[in-house]
């Protein structure tokens, strides 16, 4: 791997990262070059590393939806959310970056090392550290997340619990200027508690694409006509029924045999994918 370094000084050094609270004195990069995606709009996504099915499903379909029309995904290559919204975007042709709390020459984690490589076809590693550093320093974690936030234009937070490492990323990306977003969590789970007081404390809720897109200055993504359904079983039987006219969510839980839970976390699986719009009153329709 060739691995290029960026010094502070350098006119190339990324402006982002200049301008932030404790600038890094220089990165070091593999792949394609920073001014090659640093004049797209860019969306740093991160979250749990005990990520749920629930987080799952909500990071790659977000994180697909946005990558495949040009958004760079930034996250930090580690397990769960992180590596979730690199793979996701890979898997449409998007670019993502991955900052790494390593030196390139050791990709951390290790198991993530095939991500890693394919990223270097279509994105960029970065780095603050040269190669052979020491990568047992757990400030070093804490430190990449604030080139994580740095180098986005928003920062996005799928699922998180009350203590994940994913909320020192929020800290930095205020202390920067920069808006925080965060995926609702079912308040019954404590996998939704850190996201759900993240929104408590002024971070802007996310429930469909087009919200991540406003805070992005893009145009809203064009409603389409469903003809091939790609959700689960579960999102086809719901979607189904509000297609057929069944629009009160009581109804609905009725009508599938779901409780309000189960229920709550599916309708809100089908209004990120566009398929459905709330309408009020605890109704819903086909988007």
């Amino acid at each position: 791997m060739l691995v290029n370094i960026l010094k502070l000084i350098d006119p190339d050094f990324p402006e982002v990262l200049a301008q932030i609270p404790s600038a890094p004195q220089q990165i070091y990069w593999s792949g394609q070059p920073p001014k090659q995606w640093l004049d797209r709009p860019r969306l740093a996504v991160v979250g749990s590393r005990k990520m749920t099915p629930y987080g799952q499903s909500v990071t790659n379909k977000l994180v697909a939806s946005l990558a495949q029309i040009g958004v760079v995904i930034i996250s930090g290559l580690a397990y769960g959310i992180d590596t979730c919204a690199h793979r996701a975007a890979l898997a449409v042709g998007g670019t993502t970056v991955a900052v790494l709390p390593s030196s390139l020459d050791q990709i951390y984690p290790a198991a993530h090392t095939n991500v890693a490589r394919q990223i270097l076809e279509n994105g960029t590693l970065i780095s603050e550290y040269p190669k052979g550093e020491d990568i047992a320093f757990k400030a070093n974690f804490i430190a990449r997340n604030r080139l994580i936030s740095g180098l986005a234009d928003v920062l996005l937070i799928t699922e998180a619990a009350v203590n994940s490492g994913s909320l020192h990323t929020a800290r930095f990306a205020l202390e920067q200027g920069k808006t925080v977003m965060a995926v609702p969590g079912n308040i019954t789970s404590p996998t939704g508690e850190g996201c759900n007081n993240l929104i408590k404390s002024g971070a802007v809720p996310v429930t469909q694409v087009d919200d991540i897109l406003f805070a992005l200055k893009l145009s809203p993504a064009k409603q389409r006509v469903v003809t091939n359904f790609s959700g689960s079983e579960l999102e086809r039987t719901i979607f189904e029924l509000i297609k057929d006219g069944v629009a009160a969510q009581e109804e609905l839980a009725t009508a599938a045999a779901m409780d309000g839970s189960a229920l709550s976390s599916t309708l809100t699986m089908l209004e990120i994918s566009g398929y459905i719009r709330p309408m009020g009153g605890g109704n819903w329709t086909v988007a």
